[in-house]
């Protein structure tokens, strides 16, 4: 069956999704939208804001959706590489020897929630970083393999809240997408409030299955890219690049360190995602704009004149974005 054929299905399947996690999540769709483009694209979502968000009903609800095994590690300064990947342990069998057996940590899921990442020290997100880097876990001799699809969501406080570590920006370029989680409007906070007093619980039906995401990521892969939507992509991240012949006066004037070489990687994944989502079997340009911001705010480092001028990454982001633009349009 050819890509064109299977394109109406998975936007249905992908269209049923959302609907069940909106029974539960009220508003956030960029959220959602976010956590899905990243669970089809095989990467892994950072999701910062504060708590009492949703964040962590979020992740839930999408393993009971998609019936995924879920695990939830929260993170605390005195949380060990240990307690998240598992270790090894000595056991005894009937005839009294001993032996060491490896207990698989809650790494070993479908979905896994790292919750308020940066209040953990740099050696324990680290052991969780190169989980989700390598896809295994490594003990003593032997390497296990995580079980695909494999997908973490971690959260952070705002920098400027206290008792926190912040992930180094080496680590922060491992996640596929950061996304801001706001505030919910009047509205979304009136039916938020509705549902809490609501006497029956909400009954949330499975969707796809495991067998189900892997095909959809499999026709994700498949979504073509043309050449000049690739040169766009290409012309975004190196116009974020400061010191260089393509960077923008906006990144040479505020960006301290631009976008690695997994930003451009990461928009077409992403981007192909999107399409995906929105029933096309081709990758657009208005597909890498509008995963820009996601893709790339937590890829490029600020320096002090940004900080000094009210700039954020957004909004440096935003204006590089719409003069790539232009220049592709006009050539």
């Amino acid at each position: 069956m050819r890509i064109e054929e299977k394109i109406p299905t998975a936007v249905n399947q992908l269209h049923q999704v959302r609907e069940e996690i909106g029974k539960v999540i009220v508003g956030q769709q960029d959220v959602v939208d976010g956590v899905l483009v990243c669970l089809l694209a095989g990467g892994h979502v950072l999701l910062e804001g504060v708590p009492g968000l949703g964040k962590t009903t979020l992740l839930r609800t999408l393993s009971r959706v998609l019936r995924l095994k879920y695990s939830r590690i929260q993170f605390t300064p005195d949380l060990m590489p240990a307690d998240i990947v598992g270790s090894m342990i000595i056991e005894t069998d009937e005839r009294g020897g001993k032996g060491l057996r490896f207990q698989p940590g809650p790494i070993f899921s479908n979905l896994v929630l790292a919750d308020e990442i940066n209040r953990a020290t740099p050696k324990t997100q680290s052991a969780l970083l190169e989980a989700m880097q390598e896809r295994t876990v490594t003990s003593g001799t032997t390497t296990h393999e995580l079980e695909a699809p494999f997908l973490v969501m971690a959260t952070q406080n705002p920098i400027e809240m206290e008792g926190t570590y912040p992930l180094p920006e080496a680590q922060l370029d491992r996640f596929l997408m950061k996304i801001l989680v706001r505030y919910p409007s009047r509205d979304d906070l009136n039916r938020i409030v509705e549902r809490t007093i609501q006497s029956e619980e909400v009954q949330i039906a499975q969707v796809i299955d495991r067998d189900t995401i892997l095909e959809l990521r499999s026709i994700c892969r498949q979504v073509m890219v043309a050449r000049h939507v690739q040169d766009y992509a290409v012309d975004v991240v190196m116009a974020t690049q400061p010191g260089t012949v393509h960077a923008h006066p906006m990144a040479t004037k505020y960006i301290r360190y631009g976008s690695s070489p997994r930003g451009a990687q990461a928009l077409v994944e992403c981007g192909r995602a999107v399409a995906l989502m929105n029933g096309r079997f081709h990758l657009s340009i208005d597909d890498i704009r509008s995963v820009a911001p996601a893709v790339l705010r937590h890829r490029i480092i600020l320096n002090f004149d940004a900080h000094a001028d009210g700039q954020t990454p957004d909004s440096v982001l935003t204006e590089i974005v719409r003069s790539v633009q232009v220049v592709a349009a006009s050539s």
